[in-house]
């Protein structure tokens, strides 16, 4: 995977578009970040998850999936290791991310 398939993927999710923090790539649903490539650099995408989602991912696959180093780490910032992930995974991760964010289905009265 590389940091062009990462886009792919994450402006693949329905009503994602790409936008810019300090500087860097970030990818949105509702305006509210999703996933990033601020580690892009380090071969690495950043998926915002929860610190449980985290948990797993990294138990799961500690080679593809580890904690951003620092504050955001602990709130479940995560880095996926782009040249060891498969498309399938990561879609799967990216997914995760964006419903986090997405907006709520409406309930019915």
């Amino acid at each position: 995977m590389t940091a062009a398939g990462f886009r792919k993927l994450a402006l693949a999710l329905p009503g994602a578009a790409e936008g810019s923090h300090h500087g860097v790539a970030d990818f949105r649903v509702a305006n509210k970040i999703f996933a990033t490539l601020a580690y892009e650099k380090d071969g690495c995408g950043v998926l915002l998850l929860t610190p449980g989602e985290q948990e797993g991912m990294v138990a799961d696959a500690p080679e593809i999936f580890s904690p951003v180093p620092n504050a955001w780490g602990r709130q479940g910032a995560t880095l996926v290791k782009l040249a060891a992930v498969k498309p399938d995974i990561l879609e799967a991760a990216l997914r995760t991310a964006w419903r986090r964010r997405a907006p709520k289905a409406p309930t019915k009265p």
